[in-house]
């Protein structure tokens, strides 16, 4: 009985040591998280309960990071309570910008629109919520090895270099039709597999209907560009209610205009095998 029992008591310690051993190296794999659908994150968070804040120091806007939970799933969100306009911004640097708006609405509006556009597996869902006595856009947090910043400073080259100029092209599209005056390396965030994310838009959408730097579209994804030339302004004008104003559709709207008279004229140069994939 006793050589018995002290099987059972190896075997049930050996058991509970893999059992610790699996759940911790699950809670550390990204993986391992519970693949939601856009309608479950969005979801969970408008609904979930913030359990823990703390607010971080990255970007002029220094957002909040809060844990949520739904009493099932426990995951952590941005929350970014920034809405700022002013006549004239002047910068540090002898810039200055005529209307300036920083605000969480242009995340919100850049996620719908990454929906109208199919690129919404690389643009975060963003929402509006209210927390702590702030509205402000909260979005899913993302489980990423670095950014673009630390990928350049680092000298690490992408394992798939044909993938990644494919994904950092689709970017520079969006980048140029939403006219983001603070894009920046730390926004673009990287997965263990090389995926890229695009993320912060507060200080998007700006008035400007000429493109910021159209030497960065290079090429396109044919659906992309095929969605981009069907993209209907009362259709974005509705999906962006709230978010945008009717100046800033409109602005968007001859940036795009733009973008597919660029590739056009490129087409025509260069051929299609040099211009889309």
């Amino acid at each position: 009985m006793n050589l018995r029992r002290l099987q059972w008591l190896v075997l049930a310690a050996l058991t509970s040591c893999f059992l610790s051993t699996s759940f911790l190296v699950a809670a550390d794999n990204p993986s391992a998280e519970p693949k939601l659908t856009l309608e479950q994150e969005e979801e969970f968070l408008l609904h979930a309960k913030v359990i823990k804040s703390h607010q971080t120091s990255k970007g002029v806007t220094a957002p909040w990071r809060l844990t949520l939970t739904d009493g099932t799933i426990t995951h952590d969100a941005v929350f970014q309570p920034v809405d700022e306009r002013k006549n004239v911004m002047a910068y540090g640097d002898g810039r200055t910008e005529i209307n300036f708006k920083d605000s969480y609405h242009f995340n919100i509006a850049a996620y719908r629109l990454a929906r109208l556009l199919g690129m919404d597996n690389m643009i975060p869902v963003y929402l509006e919520r209210k927390w702590n006595g702030n509205s402000g856009s909260i979005g899913w947090w993302l489980s990423v090895k670095m950014d673009e910043g630390e990928r350049a400073r680092q000298h690490i080259d992408a394992p798939d270099v044909d993938a990644w100029n494919k994904q950092m092209y689709k970017v520079r599209v969006f980048d140029q039709l939403i006219y983001d005056t603070d894009a920046n390396l730390t926004n673009v965030l990287i997965t263990d597999d090389w995926k890229i994310w695009r993320i912060d838009f507060t200080r998007a959408f700006r008035l400007h209907k000429d493109l910021k730097d159209p030497k960065d579209l290079v090429m396109c994804e044919r659906s992309l560009l095929d969605k981009l030339r069907k993209l209907d302004e009362d259709d974005v004008m509705e999906k962006t209610k709230g978010q945008l104003t009717k100046g800033e559709v409109k602005a968007l709207m001859a940036r795009r205009d733009k973008i597919v008279k660029t590739f056009d004229n490129m087409l025509a140069e260069k051929g299609e095998g040099a211009v889309l994939y």
